[in-house]
């Protein structure tokens, strides 16, 4: 199975060269790179969270397979849903998915639930891709979308992804945006409680903070389990990179989309 692009032309270019010259010009190819456990990259169009997403991708040491967790934005498909074979086409060509890790990971949770049609016409994944393949030609994939969870499912899927990835050269990536147009101002107050939760390495807090303080982030749900694989991975620390938002780029700070970089090792 082949899952094709459905927003190539719209949240990046198109064709093969422009992508390439499109986040060559996101990767700071001076930046010194760690090998991470995890990381939190937004998923926006390009030209509002490339920026952001390419500071986070040019500290990555990018492993042999990345774990790719996004927040169900369709309502298709299952509410776990994990895509255990096949390709995901972009411009850039096809990555593989890693099935046998795939596969085990699936086998670890009572939750997740082989769908690929969850995927199918979900961005938050597929923004992600031609980063890794720009710096990794090589490297796989592992997709993962979610809906609504509670504390206790995240915890279960993140201690089955760390199971499954212990002796593994791979990373976990949370794909969210932060708070969805209010004021840059607004955004700037909440973005901090939950990213402070993330730094804290603290999942329930995280999940806490957002509903609380009604903080529109929609990967929080993906950035919990992340934060639960990492930290079963041996996880001691995690650094915001960046953080940015849409009005830095449209001039409007009106309603803006706030954009977090986030590593965890």
């Amino acid at each position: 199975m082949i899952r094709k692009p459905v927003v190539a032309g719209q949240f990046y270019s198109a064709s093969k060269s422009s992508l390439r010259k499109e986040i060559q010009g996101f990767i700071e190819e001076k930046a010194k790179k760690t090998k991470a456990l995890g990381a939190v990259v937004p998923h926006a169009g390009y030209i509002f969270s490339g920026e952001t997403a390419g500071a986070v991708y040019s500290r990555l040491v990018i492993p042999e397979t990345l774990i790719l967790i996004g927040p169900n934005h369709t309502g298709y498909g299952e509410a776990c849903a994990i895509q255990v074979q096949g390709f995901w086409k972009t411009p850039l060509g096809e990555v593989e998915i890693n099935s046998i890790l795939a596969k085990e990971i699936l086998k670890n949770s009572s939750f997740l639930t082989e769908d690929s049609s969850a995927h199918e016409s979900e961005h938050s994944i597929e923004v992600q891709v031609p980063f890794l393949q720009y710096l990794r030609k090589d490297a796989k994939i592992v997709p993962v979308i979610l809906s609504e969870c509670t504390l206790d499912v995240c915890r279960e899927i993140g201690k089955a992804v760390a199971s499954a990835t212990r002796s593994q050269d791979a990373i976990v990536i949370a794909s969210s945006d932060m708070t969805h147009y209010e004021s840059a101002e607004e955004a700037k107050a909440k973005d901090e409680k939950a990213i402070q939760a993330i730094i804290n390495l603290n999942e329930e807090e995280l999940i806490n903070r957002v509903k609380k303080f009604r903080i529109s982030m929609c990967g929080y749900i993906p950035a919990a389990v992340m934060l639960v694989a990492c930290k079963e991975l041996g996880a001691k620390e995690a650094e915001l990179i960046k953080y940015t938002n849409s009005g830095e780029r449209s001039g409007d700070d009106r309603e803006v989309v706030g954009y977090a970089g986030i590593i965890v090792r």
